[in-house]
């Protein structure tokens, strides 16, 4: 993308206070493997969630120098380890809002859901800060449509964070060039302009907590780990067949195709960690365990569910709301007993990010 289409050179003035709440997302198929300034090797395509938040707020107060400048509070309280992310991302974003520079930034910052619940909080937090930059940069650029708008914040998200591109809108979201959606680009994730099968409205993601603990290992360096993976190049065209065949399933509400793609792309990316060098593995017993009983309950039940994994231990199972009663006490009997201190997080797909 070209940077001018995203460079905001206009001169700024005055204070300004503004707050932003936006949602993790679920990546349905899988974005694994990047290159150049935070660039995905394939499509990805995700449900926004609407429970699990980041509500950020952001003071904009004018200031001498040029250098970035902010203090940043996560539950009222300071957090040193998280000013290196935060700043390296004030530091990306400059080039395209140079203002910026001559602003102190006093950011406050929380999630709805425990930072320590082992659930990624960086797309949401990235996306919520992107939001409070684009809308302090908008009261200068008044003509702004809501369409640019969103792809600027997605555009600048995505710096902090891939997946934070995602984090944007809803209720799904697709990010990288993809011969299925028009309009969908590598620098910003877009909302598909399409009528989803009314089985999927209110689409339920339980996150079951298996692992509370920070990950061993970092995202980035699984995606780095992609660069000479003897199953990269596959890899890639899965993903871009996934995609065009997932349209498929969620514009017809096919609950099986749904599935299937679903669970593959879960235990397909886990499959890379395992086959990278070095090798690793993030699943843990009780995630096995859950997966099988899951398999069970489904072909006992012949109820949809299903599961998707991040790049951690815990399991999202995926269902239809009318299916919820049922499946919420199989939660309670079966897979509870799985999860770290039985904590689990119930969620549904939402419609994304909101000025609150």
């Amino acid at each position: 993308m070209i940077k001018n289409k995203f460079f905001f050179g206009s001169p700024v003035k005055g204070e300004y206070k503004t707050q932003w709440q936006a949602p993790s997302n679920i990546a349905l198929v899988k974005y694994w493997g990047k290159h150049g300034e935070q660039l995905p090797r394939n499509p990805s395509l995700s449900f926004t969630l609407s429970q699990c938040v980041t509500t950020t707020a952001v003071h904009f107060s004018p200031k001498r120098g040029q250098d970035v400048n902010f203090d940043f509070l996560f539950d009222q309280k300071k957090q040193p380890d998280f000013h290196p992310k935060v700043q390296h991302f004030l530091e990306c974003i400059v080039p395209y809002f140079p203002a910026l520079a001559h602003y102190h930034l006093s950011i406050s910052s929380n999630n709805s859901f425990p930072h320590s619940s082992g659930i990624a909080s960086s797309a949401s937090a990235m996306a919520a800060l992107a939001l409070c930059i684009v809308d302090f940069e908008k009261q200068h650029h008044p003509h702004w449509s809501d369409e640019a708008f969103l792809q600027k914040a997605s555009f600048l998200a995505r710096l902090g964070s891939g997946s934070a591109a995602r984090s944007i809108a809803g209720p799904v979201m697709v990010w990288g060039e993809s011969t299925a959606f028009l309009g969908s680009s590598d620098q910003y994730a877009i909302v598909p302009q399409r009528d989803w099968h009314p089985i999927f409205q209110n689409f339920q993601d339980t996150v079951l907590i298996v692992d509370k603990e920070q990950k061993k290992v970092s995202s980035s360096l699984g995606h780095e780990l992609m660069e000479g993976h003897p199953f990269a190049a596959q890899r890639f065209e899965q993903a871009h067949q996934n995609v065009v065949l997932l349209k498929n399933a969620l514009s017809k509400g096919d609950l099986n195709q749904f599935i299937d793609i679903t669970e593959g792309e879960a235990l397909s990316l886990h499959a890379l960690m395992m086959t990278s060098q070095p090798r690793f593995v993030l699943m843990q017993p009780h995630t096995l365990a859950i997966i099988q009983k899951i398999w069970s309950f489904r072909a006992q039940s012949q109820l949809p569910i299903c599961f998707t994994l991040d790049a951690g231990a815990n399991v999202h199972l995926l269902y239809p709301n009318r299916d919820r009663i049922s499946v919420i006490d199989f939660i309670k009997n079966e897979l509870r007993p799985h999860c770290q201190n039985g904590a689990y997080i119930e969620d549904r797909v939402g419609n994304g990010a909101q000025k609150i």
